[in-house]
């Protein structure tokens, strides 16, 4: 292939493509886009060129020299986005676990992991200690769809995330420092001087990181830039700090942006989230093309270049090593045995190990360290080996463990009333997990008084996020009595829980063409298939509505169960295979067979007689199939 913008599109597409699977069949999606790459790679070679030379690296070949800053571009981006969702308050009471692991654990993993590396995967000892640093990494490339999908308790969810956001830099500074070493250890500095000139580097790009990051948030607070300007404005800024502390030192520029993201996530901008999802938006499409083009990349070749050793090497790094870092690091640090397990195993890595360890490798070639080969090919294994073993355990260990919630979805009532209170009420009772959250403590009482879990708080406050685990709730509604406030909500947690997710109740009930409604393309979706205000479903509630759940079969089908209701009703839900599947007007339900139907009627119905049949008749039936009430 030679056309750039096809190979542009098909990247596009594999990539993409591998994110809705994994979200459609809660798959990794680090690990679909790996099998993506090497199906489009090695085994199609849906990227190879005739003209390229007997073994060469079709991306490589295919891209030429843009290859290498196309990756490095991607992963200062991933690295400064990551850096964005760092708040410090995040870890209150985790100070100390997330400073032992990043400042004992990296230690303690880069010497185990080039020990392992020398004496199991039969690198030299140059190779071996340039490799373990690499290894230290476990970025969030991988880590943060991981959490997305696993649903972690925000503890140790918060450990994986700030552990993996900050050693990915680290992990490149060791290679580079080894590296150093290697080549001009010999030459005109001494060890003493690399290390020094390596150190002051580093001090040098994390303040540069940091000086720019609050320059670009007093900009942004002060009004120097306008709103739809600040997206592109930080991106540029992310790409000016990347290269000019890389100028400075080799792979610095990951460490600046990093402390660029955490800077500007921790200094009150009032556009914050807003930055957060364009960046978040660019991250996934970079994560996507870039796993994509390392994984295509590979060759035949450099698979058959590992052995029985390197699998043995990969063991020993997810058996021993890992667990041993942890455990060694964390003593004292106020984690419980159960969190220190979870962590010792999840430590998958992702595009940054596998780019320095192509850059490096490449590098040790070149000044003759012959085994610099079989770095590439190691660190893809163990990216491999780690994402497809994590992926598909860290669910099901984070529940035996008890970090990580058992129950379905559950949903968030925002707006405390008489109505939302008898629905929560009505949830709780079929198993659904639910939580009612509003400003006002005394129209929080009647949910108190039914043992409806409440939260009494702005849920929209930066405090809310530090004491309610929204990883727990798979739905919103938004029920309060100021439209205004039901539509903020509704945008503002619309990047979590996705807008099909999120149902509004319309406060006054205008209709879309009145000036004073609020746009559609800020509200959820309109609650119910009448799409009735919040006063009519009071007023119902006062006149003596109730709930009913029945359970739809063959002998009590749809049509029948319908035509019961009589012609006064509102379906609600409809729990099928497990699922909610709330009423919407813009997504109206149709009940199926095997159905869970609750509805919302103005008495519980008695069913209807059944006809009568000629006495003698076998086919009579003697009683109606029951409804629950």
């Amino acid at each position: 292939m030679d056309n750039l913008v096809l190979a542009f599109a098909i990247i596009g597409a594999l990539g993409v493509g591998a994110q809705w699977l994994a979200w459609r069949f809660n798959f990794p999606a680090i690990v679909l886009m790996a099998i993506a790459g090497v199906l489009a790679g090695p085994v199609f070679g849906v990227f190879s060129n005739p003209d390229a030379p007997a073994g060469a690296p079709p991306m490589e070949f295919l891209f030429g020299d843009f290859y290498r800053p196309i990756i490095a571009i991607a992963i200062a981006v991933i690295l400064f986005e990551g850096g964005l969702t760092l708040n410090f308050g995040e870890i209150r009471g985790l100070m100390k676990g997330v400073r032992r692991l990043v400042i004992l654990g990296a230690p303690i993993a880069w010497i185990l992991g080039a020990v392992a590396a020398y004496l199991i995967a039969g690198l030299s000892w140059q190779a071996a200690l340039l490799f373990g640093g690499v290894m230290v990494v476990t970025g969030p490339t991988v880590i943060i769809p991981l959490l997305r999908q696993s649903r972690l308790n925000q503890r140790p969810a918060t450990l994986l995330k700030w552990e993996g956001i900050i050693n990915d830099p680290i992990g490149a500074l060791l290679a580079v420092l080894v590296y150093e070493f290697l080549v001009f250890g010999d030459l005109h500095a001494s060890p003493g001087e690399i290390i020094g000139s390596i150190v002051a580097a580093a001090i040098l790009a994390g303040s540069f990181g940091f000086g720019l990051g609050r320059f670009a948030a007093m900009a942004f607070r002060r009004g120097w830039v306008p709103e739809y300007l600040k997206p592109p404005v930080l991106l540029t800024l992310v790409l000016v700090c990347f290269e000019a502390t890389n100028l400075l030192q080799e792979e610095a520029g990951l460490l600046a942006v990093t402390a660029m993201g955490v800077t500007i996530a921790n200094s009150r901008i009032a556009s914050i989230n807003d930055l957060r999802l364009f960046k978040e938006n660019i991250t996934v499409l970079l994560v996507s093309g870039v796993f994509i083009m390392l994984t295509a990349n590979l060759t035949f070749e450099s698979v058959a270049a590992l052995e029985w050793s390197s699998f043995w090497f990969i063991a020993a790094m997810l058996f021993v090593v890992r667990p041993v870092t942890v455990f060694l690091s964390t003593i004292g640090a106020g984690l419980s045995w159960q969190e220190r397990l979870l962590v010792g195993w999840i430590a998958p890595r992702g595009i940054v190990a596998v780019a320095v360890s192509s850059f490096f490798g490449a590098s040790l070639m070149a000044e003759g360290y012959i085994d610099g080969e079989k770095l590439i090919p190691l660190a893809f294994a163990m990216v491999f080996a780690t994402v497809t073993l994590h992926g598909f355990t860290i669910g099901p260990i984070a529940k035996a463990l008890g970090l990580a919630s058992r129950d379905q979805p559950g949903v968030l009532i925002v707006g405390a009333s008489p109505w939302s209170t008898a629905l929560a009420a009505k949830l709780k009772e079929l198993e659904t997990p639910v939580l009612i959250a509003d400003t006002s403590y005394r129209r929080l009482k009647p949910a108190r008084l039914a043992n409806v879990p409440t939260y009494y708080g702005e849920i929209l406050s930066e405090v809310t996020e530090h004491h309610v685990d929204l990883n727990r709730f798979g739905y919103l509604l938004a029920v309060g009595g100021n439209e205004s406030h039901n539509a903020l909500v509704s945008t503002d947690l619309a990047p979590e829980l996705g807008r099909a997710s999120i149902f509004q109740v319309n406060a006054r009930g205008k209709e879309e063409e009145d000036r004073q409604a609020l746009s559609y393309t800020l509200q959820g979706r309109t609650f119910l298939h009448s799409a009735a205000p919040l006063d009519e479903l009071q007023r119902r509630h006062y006149s003596g509505w109730v709930y009913q759940r029945t359970r739809l079969s063959e002998e009590y089908p749809p049509e029948r169960y319908l035509d019961d209701l009589g012609d006064e009703y509102e379906i609600v839900l409809v729990i099928r295979r497990d699922t909610l599947m709330f009423a919407s007007k813009e997504a109206p339900l149709t009940p199926e067979i095997g159905d869970t139907v609750l509805a919302y009627l103005p008495k519980a119905p008695d069913p209807k007689p059944e006809k009568t049949k000629p006495a003698g008749d076998e086919n009579e039936i003697k009683t109606p199939p029951p409804v629950e009430a």
